[in-house]
Protein backbone atom coordinates (compact mmCIF):
# COMPACT_ATOMS: atom_id res chain seq x y z
CA UNK A 1 0.00 0.00 0.00
CA UNK A 2 2.76 2.63 1.13
CA UNK A 3 4.69 2.12 -1.89
CA UNK A 4 2.19 1.89 -4.65
CA UNK A 5 0.73 5.22 -2.57
CA UNK A 6 4.19 6.84 -3.08
CA UNK A 7 4.47 5.84 -6.59
CA UNK A 8 1.47 7.79 -7.08
CA UNK A 9 2.55 11.25 -5.69
CA UNK A 10 5.68 10.74 -7.31
CA UNK A 11 4.21 10.11 -10.59
CA UNK A 12 1.12 13.05 -10.35
CA UNK A 13 4.32 15.32 -8.75
CA UNK A 14 6.66 14.78 -11.64
CA UNK A 15 3.98 15.71 -14.10
CA UNK A 16 3.43 19.21 -12.16
CA UNK A 17 7.26 19.41 -12.78
CA UNK A 18 7.13 19.32 -16.25
CA UNK A 19 3.88 21.09 -16.51
CA UNK A 20 5.77 23.76 -14.21
CA UNK A 21 9.14 23.44 -17.20
CA UNK A 22 6.67 24.00 -19.76
CA UNK A 23 5.53 27.35 -18.55
CA UNK A 24 9.32 28.03 -17.76
CA UNK A 25 10.75 27.38 -20.86
CA UNK A 26 7.84 27.56 -23.58
CA UNK A 27 4.85 29.75 -21.90
CA UNK A 28 3.82 30.96 -25.21
CA UNK A 29 2.65 27.30 -26.38
CA UNK A 30 1.99 26.41 -23.31
CA UNK A 31 -0.79 28.50 -22.06
CA UNK A 32 -3.35 27.26 -25.19
CA UNK A 33 -3.97 23.93 -23.48
CA UNK A 34 -4.81 26.50 -19.91
CA UNK A 35 -7.29 28.59 -22.20
CA UNK A 36 -4.45 31.20 -21.59
CA UNK A 37 -2.87 34.46 -23.64
CA UNK A 38 0.34 35.52 -23.12
CA UNK A 39 -0.07 39.55 -23.81
CA UNK A 40 3.34 40.52 -24.56
CA UNK A 41 6.83 40.57 -22.43
CA UNK A 42 4.57 41.38 -18.96
CA UNK A 43 2.13 38.39 -19.63
CA UNK A 44 5.06 36.03 -20.73
CA UNK A 45 6.70 37.26 -17.47
CA UNK A 46 3.82 36.59 -15.14
CA UNK A 47 3.60 32.80 -16.82
CA UNK A 48 7.05 31.99 -16.22
CA UNK A 49 6.84 33.10 -12.54
CA UNK A 50 3.65 32.52 -10.81
CA UNK A 51 3.06 29.41 -12.88
CA UNK A 52 6.43 27.37 -11.92
CA UNK A 53 6.13 28.91 -8.71
CA UNK A 54 2.54 26.51 -8.21
CA UNK A 55 3.66 23.69 -9.97
CA UNK A 56 7.33 23.43 -8.87
CA UNK A 57 6.31 23.80 -5.33
CA UNK A 58 3.60 21.63 -5.30
CA UNK A 59 5.08 18.90 -7.22
CA UNK A 60 8.20 19.49 -5.43
CA UNK A 61 6.64 18.84 -2.35
CA UNK A 62 4.51 15.47 -3.04
CA UNK A 63 7.77 13.84 -4.58
CA UNK A 64 9.75 15.29 -0.98
CA UNK A 65 7.22 14.59 1.30
CA UNK A 66 6.46 10.91 -0.24
CA UNK A 67 10.57 10.73 -0.42
CA UNK A 68 11.22 11.46 2.87
CA UNK A 69 7.54 9.92 4.20
CA UNK A 70 6.99 13.49 6.04
CA UNK A 71 3.51 13.79 6.75
CA UNK A 72 3.90 17.79 7.31
CA UNK A 73 5.27 18.74 4.01
CA UNK A 74 2.68 16.73 2.18
CA UNK A 75 0.32 19.22 3.84
CA UNK A 76 1.30 21.92 1.43
CA UNK A 77 0.35 19.83 -2.07
CA UNK A 78 -3.11 19.15 -0.36
CA UNK A 79 -3.08 23.08 0.50
CA UNK A 80 -1.97 24.37 -2.95
CA UNK A 81 -4.23 22.07 -5.17
CA UNK A 82 -6.92 22.21 -3.15
CA UNK A 83 -7.33 25.87 -3.21
CA UNK A 84 -6.93 25.62 -6.96
CA UNK A 85 -10.07 23.21 -6.72
CA UNK A 86 -11.87 25.00 -5.08
CA UNK A 87 -11.60 28.17 -7.72
CA UNK A 88 -12.48 25.73 -10.25
CA UNK A 89 -15.67 24.49 -8.25
CA UNK A 90 -16.05 28.73 -7.76
CA UNK A 91 -16.08 29.08 -11.66
CA UNK A 92 -18.88 26.19 -12.60
CA UNK A 93 -20.81 28.23 -10.41
CA UNK A 94 -20.40 31.26 -11.59
CA UNK A 95 -19.16 30.47 -15.00
CA UNK A 96 -20.67 27.79 -15.71
CA UNK A 97 -19.09 24.43 -17.62
CA UNK A 98 -16.52 24.84 -20.48
CA UNK A 99 -15.05 21.58 -23.10
CA UNK A 100 -12.92 19.91 -21.02
CA UNK A 101 -13.11 21.68 -17.77
CA UNK A 102 -13.17 18.19 -15.78
CA UNK A 103 -10.06 16.81 -16.49
CA UNK A 104 -8.00 20.07 -14.56
CA UNK A 105 -10.30 19.12 -11.61
CA UNK A 106 -9.94 15.72 -11.46
CA UNK A 107 -6.25 15.94 -11.81
CA UNK A 108 -6.09 18.36 -8.37
CA UNK A 109 -8.41 16.54 -6.76
CA UNK A 110 -6.11 13.34 -7.23
CA UNK A 111 -3.81 15.90 -5.76
CA UNK A 112 -5.55 16.63 -3.00
CA UNK A 113 -7.08 13.28 -2.21
CA UNK A 114 -3.37 11.43 -2.51
CA UNK A 115 -1.44 14.11 -0.18
CA UNK A 116 -3.53 13.88 2.32
CA UNK A 117 -4.35 9.98 2.62
CA UNK A 118 -0.14 10.01 2.27
CA UNK A 119 0.36 12.52 4.94
CA UNK A 120 -1.60 9.93 7.36
CA UNK A 121 -0.29 6.86 6.46
CA UNK A 122 3.61 7.41 5.26
CA UNK A 123 4.75 8.83 8.08
CA UNK A 124 7.07 6.84 10.37
CA UNK A 125 5.90 6.28 13.80
CA UNK A 126 7.64 5.65 16.83
CA UNK A 127 6.31 3.81 19.27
Amino acid sequence: MRLILTALIFIEGLFFLVMGLGFLLMPASTVTSFHLMADGAGGLAVLRADFPALFFVGGGAMIWGAWKRNGDLLLVPAAIFGIALFGRIVSVFADGTYPGFLPPMLVEALAVILSLVASRVLPHRLT
